[in-house]
């Protein structure tokens, strides 16, 4: 499968995608407190997507995954199955949202802290944060994507955390994942060179101890091995002639 480049026309139907994604998550921030159950969670994404919004949300049935969002809390590194389990004061918690427009996809995702959470565990969700958008200021025509792995990389190991390896961004449009795979680690230099209309996602995965992780019973949530906290943060991002457009970009970000 070779990397697509889009269309104008697809270009504007990501662009509606994408901040529909993000109103989800703007909309949800409200309810996402202590003593709320991820099913509560799940289901008000839901009813917000299919009634509201008239979408689709793209993970329910996506390859037998049985919710309409991703919740992961604390040692979930992702694709955690929302449940009746409720968040407590002082869990970590990422929300992943992918809705589907027009026949087109949306994918975010962001961490909350809830209630008073612990020093170390607030630290980790920032430099995450931080290190997506290093990897996303990367983004241009002619950089390539060991940039954007290299520039979060380096800063998940300064700051002493570890990297996951095994989930990475994925080109995204008409299809859930497409090409190309954008890795959380890298060399400069390496690996497919950017062009103008690519749309993929960045959503580094940085965990507090070790990077090595397991999968779960259920077959989707991944955790980290040593039990150590996670953390995640995702956009959508054009390359655009110049640079870069956050496609998933909320309100607070602006």
């Amino acid at each position: 499968m070779s990397i697509l480049i889009k269309t104008a026309d697809e270009i504007e139907k990501m662009r509606i995608a994408g901040k529909l994604a993000a109103e989800v998550l703007e909309m949800i921030a409200p309810h996402v407190v202590a003593g709320v159950s991820t099913n509560e969670l799940d289901q008000i994404c839901h009813d917000y997507i299919v009634n509201v919004q008239q979408a689709i949300p793209a993970p329910l049935n996506y390859r037998g995954f049985p919710k309409s969002i991703c919740t992961s809390i604390n040692q979930q590194i992702c694709h955690g199955i929302p449940s009746e389990k409720k968040l407590k004061n002082g869990d970590i918690v990422n929300i992943d949202i992918t809705v589907i427009k027009d026949g087109y996809h949306g994918d975010t995702s962001k961490m909350f802290c809830i209630g008073n959470v612990a020093p170390h565990a607030k630290r980790l969700v920032e430099v995450t944060r931080e290190a997506m958008f290093l990897g996303i200021e990367q983004v241009k025509p002619g950089a390539t994507l060991g940039d954007i792995g290299h520039a979060i990389q380096k800063h998940a190991e300064s700051n002493r955390y570890s990297v996951v390896r095994e989930f990475c961004g994925h080109g995204i449009g008409k299809n859930f994942h497409e090409e190309p795979h954008v890795m959380h680690f890298g060399k400069p230099g390496q690996g497919e060179a950017l062009k103008p209309g690519m749309i993929f996602t960045i959503e580094p995965m940085i965990n507090l101890g070790k990077r090595h992780m397991k999968i779960l019973k259920d077959g989707w949530t991944a955790v980290t091995k040593d039990r150590s906290l996670s953390a995640q943060w995702e956009h959508t991002i054009l390359v655009t002639e110049s640079g870069y457009d956050i496609l998933t970009l909320r309100q607070e970000e602006l």
